[in-house]
């Protein structure tokens, strides 16, 4: 799908809705001229008008502002922002206590919140930290994450957290009842192989930022 000059204004207008501000009120935010997004700018005054798009430069300001990612304001452009919230937490916590049930789902307090289009109950999303899992995942992307581990297969990518607390995204080379094979996405790190005994749980990556 190509972003057309009505999509992108309608992108700005849901992070607008997002952040419980104007169009207005996002420009400030960026350190912008405050009437940067309002309606009267996005068509010129001749007749018939010609639609104005905003610059790369303000919506890099924006983007940055708000922390928002170039794929999240995407998805807003392609209209698919009536999506829900989903829990988000940074890599480095998810090895701690208390974020997670036995078999991985989310559970308890500290989660961020992010928006994405309607999905599975349950999903839940990691933020990247670090350089372990380069050149797939770099630090800053977050990656959705979905613990119903039906039909785990060869080569999915996966997260899997240790019952000492490790966590680590990895390929699945081999998913048997006695060990959990898996394979480094960064060659500078070792592959692994875990006795399933090893694992509380494992859960599929279904999707990136990048």
């Amino acid at each position: 799908m190509s972003l057309s000059h009505s999509h992108i204004w309608a992108a700005i207008d849901a992070l607008a809705v997002r952040f419980s501000t104007t169009p207005s009120g996002l420009a400030r935010m960026a350190g912008l001229d405050p009437t940067s997004f309002n309606k009267s700018k996005r068509l010129s005054p001749e007749n018939p008008p010609r639609p104005r798009w905003p610059s790369t430069e303000s919506l890099a300001k924006l983007l940055e502002a708000t922390g928002v990612k170039f794929s999240e304001f995407a998805l807003l452009a392609e209209g698919r922002n009536a999506g829900q919230g989903i829990p988000l937490i940074g890599f480095a916590q998810a090895g701690n206590e208390g974020y997670f049930d036995d078999a991985g789902f989310p559970l308890g307090h500290g989660w961020d919140e992010i928006t994405f289009p309607s999905v599975n109950s349950g999903l839940y999303a990691l933020e990247i930290s670090g350089d372990s899992m380069l050149p797939l995942y770099r630090d800053g992307d977050r990656i959705l994450v979905d613990p119903h581990n039906q039909n785990l297969r060869r080569g999915d990518r996966v997260v899997v957290k240790t019952t000492d607390g490790e966590v680590m995204a990895k390929e699945l080379v081999r998913y048997s009842a006695r060990q959990v094979e898996l394979r480094s996405l960064n060659p500078d790190f070792p592959d692994r192989i875990l006795d399933r005994m090893q694992v509380a749980w494992i859960a599929r990556i279904v999707w990136a930022s990048q």
